[in-house]
């Protein structure tokens, strides 16, 4: 004895002849103009195939539970959707149109500029390894009589 949710015996001859591939041959049997004397015989083969099957219940075959679980997850993905548009926008819309080069200016304590007074340091700061106080003069050119052996 099976249980309620098994095949019987004509769904199972109807996947056989699925997995065989027969359905297609079927299928080109039925649309071929050349094979027209075969066109009553496909005609019941197909009939039979539909025998203990429900009209409506085939036509909602695809339109089942997926299909509403499919609705509202499309449903669910446009709202998503639209709420991170909104917040691209308002993002767009806070962030100015120029861009400031204005890196900040910073004090460097214990480092003494001319006099007594902190170093101020208007780079930003990951530049601020490379700091020396030669930083930005340009180099004196030492005539090459008066340059240093090597």
């Amino acid at each position: 004895q099976g249980v309620d949710g098994d095949a019987s015996v004509h769904d199972r001859v109807l996947w056989a002849l699925h997995v065989s591939g027969m359905d297609d041959l079927l299928k080109f049997l039925a649309s071929a103009q050349a094979e027209q004397q075969w066109a009553l015989h496909v005609l019941e083969i197909i009939s039979l195939m539909f025998r203990d099957q429900n009209p409506e219940e085939l036509a909602a075959l695809g339109q089942g539970p997926a299909a509403a679980e499919h609705g509202e997850d499309t449903q669910e993905l446009e709202t998503l959707r639209q709420r991170e548009l909104a917040e691209k926008r308002a993002r767009a819309l806070q962030r100015t149109s120029r861009h400031s080069r204005f890196g900040g200016s910073y004090v460097l304590q214990g480092l003494k500029a001319i006099g007594d007074r902190d170093v101020v340091f208007h780079k930003g700061l990951h530049n601020l390894k490379n700091y020396s106080h030669d930083l930005g003069k340009e180099l004196r050119r030492v005539p090459r009589r008066r340059q240093v052996a090597p």
